[in-house]
């Protein structure tokens, strides 16, 4: 277990290296004993910092929910992390340049709930019923961290990315919504475009079979800490497509047929 006072340091300095835009060195480096419940009680601290701040929050991310990150890791269990109202994008967006330090994007499959929902016992049906509407998304990744570290080239541990709030930094929501019931959202595809080239393609399946079943996962996580998912809450289920680099000047759209369009500029 890390110390009460290094977990507030470590949020300190996440805090800070956003802020600044200058990234800070791995902390699964300065503390290789650390655990999945250090890593969110370094998230917990930032985000206090962040509500501290007046940010406002918005929901939740998942990550991690294809079994082929999950090995690339070396963990069997996706991660969270929490939305603020300073992430959101109108689609087609030109995103600022001096806003993020190393963004990649994603592909996602957006909850937006009606109601409240919370508890162990929930059931799929019971995310269904609570749920307003689905729309296609772009998640914006981050690092306040270190890719690997400049000296002994060790890479970022799960450890690091869930400090990090999960590595979230921005969404962007498609204009279309949908009825998740009229949706299967398992076959829900994406061709994923940067600079008019196919980057990634994938299927909402890549998501624990079924992104309801990535939003199940956290609500029962959250249900550990007398958490819940709230009426409005942004909820993007995980990705089904690799994290895609961009620079300055990229073009990303993200076309999901029926479901919806997506799109952002760097």
């Amino acid at each position: 277990m890390i110390k009460e006072s290094d977990i507030k340091r470590m949020a300190d300095n996440l805090f800070d290296a956003e802020k600044k835009r200058k990234q800070i060195g791995l902390i699964s480096s300065n503390f290789p004993e650390m655990t999945l419940k250090d890593a969110y009680a370094i998230q917990e601290k930032l985000i206090e910092n962040k509500l501290s701040s007046g940010l406002i929050k918005k929901g939740w991310k998942i990550g991690l929910t294809s079994k082929a990150m999950q090995r690339a890791l070396n963990i069997e269990t996706p991660d969270s992390g929490v939305l603020f109202d300073n992430m959101f994008f109108e689609n087609g967006s030109t995103i600022p340049q001096n806003r993020f330090i190393q963004p990649r994007i994603e592909a996602e499959i957006a909850f937006i709930m009606k109601e409240k929902i919370s508890g162990k016992k929930i059931t799929k049906s019971d995310i269904i019923d609570a749920t307003d509407y689905v729309c296609p998304a772009l998640e914006i990744l981050d690092t306040r961290i270190k890719r690997s570290d400049p000296t002994t080239g060790q890479t970022r541990k799960i450890f690091d990315t869930i400090a990090d709030n999960a590595a979230n930094a921005g969404i962007i929501l498609g204009n279309q919504t949908q009825n998740i019931e009229d949706c299967d959202l398992r076959r829900v595809g994406c061709i994923l475009k940067k600079n008019n080239e196919v980057e990634e393609t994938g299927l909402g399946a890549g998501i624990l079979d079924d992104p309801v079943t990535a939003v199940l996962w956290l609500i029962r996580r959250l249900a550990d800490f007398n958490g819940y998912l709230d009426k409005g809450d942004v909820v993007l289920s995980g990705s089904f497509i690799r994290p895609v680099e961009t620079s300055i000047g990229d073009q990303v759209i993200a076309d999901f047929d029926d479901f919806g369009f997506v799109s952002c500029t760097f």
